[in-house]
């Protein structure tokens, strides 16, 4: 369906032809990011709008549909204002954003010849979100689902804060949590970045929060299927803020800064690669050296993750490479599973190189060289060969969040085989150890937000089914104690009992409701899921990294 008279350039936008899940023809919008010729013909390479990013390939002339041809749009210079340089017109996102300041100053300035303590704030009651990792946020329920699930699975932020907008939002965040009395709040919205008004509650309905140390009854209905847990009243509710950009921390975050995509970044480097007796199709740019992009398959040796350039090569490579099993210690064993603790610092080149060979399935994530600050816990299968890498996850040896976990994957030959939630929850094992709570880093991935939920809906309601009630009153339990039983932050077991729609207000009280379809569900899952950690298998001494000079 192309027409050859027309000249397609980087930036064009037309229907192009792709098959579905169901196999069936569809005709979705995609972008051209670049075009390369070969013998006898022009490819086109091409991003699906609204797509993942690794649904993006390589088409021929005769997938694209050229009635519907949209032409990038020329950028037109800013004009200035009044003629005097240096200066913009004023659009209404300023305006708007110069009316919040004026009312931030008329709200926050103090009254002459009087000096007002600044509120100090607690590590967990106010955090903000960066294109690096996201702190978790004061703990609220609900307002609305969407929200919840906005705030605390927030989607890639590709805005940045300034500083003085951060400074503003914190006043805003922490005025909002230490007033009781329901003032409006400005909230960042966490996919556009948008600021949206938070509207305060009706006087005739107003609600209020529970404190997550407060105790959670637990009682059964006729029917002993149903289950229901109060949580008395508190203070009023508000909206978490999770999902706010600011400034990367140094700490060694590995979220990506999305402000230096380029064209390059943006496409497939890698067109195939054979690690040991597997072939993967990579799904993103990982920054291999420039002269093995060009190679149809690039070969890595399944123990030492070295890439090499030819099967000649990795041949001759074998004879001479000794490791069977990644490098490190071996922490954990239980049948042909195996965990391995790799030290960033000690093993440098083995990490880098998992760290590219990672980037090839990770998008949210950039790759740092310095794998100093990092320990790698590696996931392996063991068979008469040796240990093969099935996926892992890396930590910050010190992470002034709470971060248990920084990337996290499972290649693809073994998804869907409950692998990735093998891995979390191995994560959660190591926070046990060390006596923490622990949440991974922001922006998942969307198969990474899935795992999660997926796997705190699970041990939160293997928790709430199993209570058992003593002396014949209702079993009692508190979120803290949910959070200490299972290593999860209070914010992502306060979101999870949100998105599984389990809070439900009735007579001034929040109340947790387990549903027969929610239990049925529950108990199927749980009965497909074989692969679990056995803690009697770790072998794991915690490392306090704040006394060690340099890791």
């Amino acid at each position: 369906m192309a027409d050859t008279t027309v000249e397609l350039v980087e930036g064009c936008r037309l229907p192009v032809l792709r098959k579905n899940q169901e196999n069936e023809d569809e005709w979705p919008l995609a972008e051209i990011l670049s075009v390369k010729e070969v013998p006898g013909k022009k490819l086109y390479y091409v991003h699906y709008i609204d797509f993942n990013k690794r649904l993006d390939e390589w088409v021929t002339p005769d997938r694209l549909d050229m009635k519907k041809l949209q032409f990038p749009k020329k950028e037109a210079k800013t004009p200035t204002k009044n003629g005097l340089p240096g200066s913009r017109p004023s659009s209404p996102e300023r305006e708007v954003r110069k009316s919040l300041d004026l009312n931030l100053q008329t709200a926050s300035a103090p009254s002459r010849g009087k000096t007002l303590p600044t509120p100090k704030r607690k590590a967990e009651s106010v955090s903000l979100a960066s294109q690096g990792p996201t702190a978790p946020s004061v703990p609220s329920l609900p307002s609305s689902t969407e929200a919840s699930q906005a705030s605390v699975f927030p989607a890639v932020v590709r805005e940045s804060f300034t500083t003085k907008a951060r400074e503003e939002h914190e006043q805003l965040t922490v005025a909002a949590f230490l007033n009781t009395a329901p003032h409006p709040t400005v909230q960042q919205h966490p996919q556009n970045g948008t600021t949206r008004r938070l509207i305060p509650s009706q006087p005739g309905r107003k609600r209020k929060n529970c404190g997550t140390d407060e105790i959670i009854k637990v009682f059964q209905y006729n029917s002993p299927r149903n289950a229901s847990a109060f949580l008395p009243s508190g203070e009023d509710s508000q909206d978490s803020l999770d999902g706010i950009p600011s400034a990367p921390r140094m700490t060694g975050s590995l979220v990506s800064d999305r402000s230096h995509d380029d064209i390059v970044t943006r496409m497939k480097n890698i067109d195939c690669i054979e690690l040991g007796r597997h072939r993967l199709k990579p799904w993103y740019f990982s920054p291999y050296p420039q002269e093995l992009t060009t190679l149809p398959i690039l070969y890595l040796c399944e123990f030492c993750l070295k890439y090499l350039k030819s099967l000649k090569c990795l041949q001759r490579h074998l004879t001479k490479c000794n490791l069977r099993h990644p490098p490190g210690n071996e922490i954990y064993r239980k049948g042909t599973i195996s965990f391995f603790e790799i030290d960033g610092r000690k093993n440098k080149t083995y990490s880098q190189n998992l760290c590219l060979l990672a980037k090839c399935f990770l998008d949210h994530k950039t790759l740092y060289y310095d794998t100093d600050p990092f320990l790698f816990y590696v996931m392996t299968e063991y068979d008469s060969k040796g240990f093969h890498i099935v996926g892992y996850f890396s930590k910050e040896k010190e992470s002034t969040e709470d971060y248990n976990v920084a990337c996290i994957l499972t290649l693809p030959p073994y998804q869907r085989r409950g692998y990735g939630k093998l891995l979390i929850e191995f994560s959660y094992e190591l926070s046990k150890v060390e006596g923490k709570t622990g949440t991974p880093e922001k922006p998942l991935s969307d198969l990474g937000l899935l795992s999660y939920r997926s796997y705190w809906s699970q041990t939160i309601l293997e928790i709430l089914m199993d209570l058992k009630s003593d002396n014949g009153e209702r079993p009692q339990i508190t979120i803290n104690e949910i959070s200490e039983i299972t290593s999860v932050k209070k914010e992502d077991v306060i979101s999870t009992l949100q998105y599984l729609n389990l809070i439900n207000y009735y007579k001034g009280q929040y109340i947790l409701t387990l549903s027969e379809d929610i239990v049925d569900g529950h108990e199927r899952a749980m009965q497909k899921r074989h692969l679990r950690i056995d803690p009697k298998c770790l072998h794991f001494t915690p490392k306090d990294w704040s006394k060690r000079g340099k890791w």
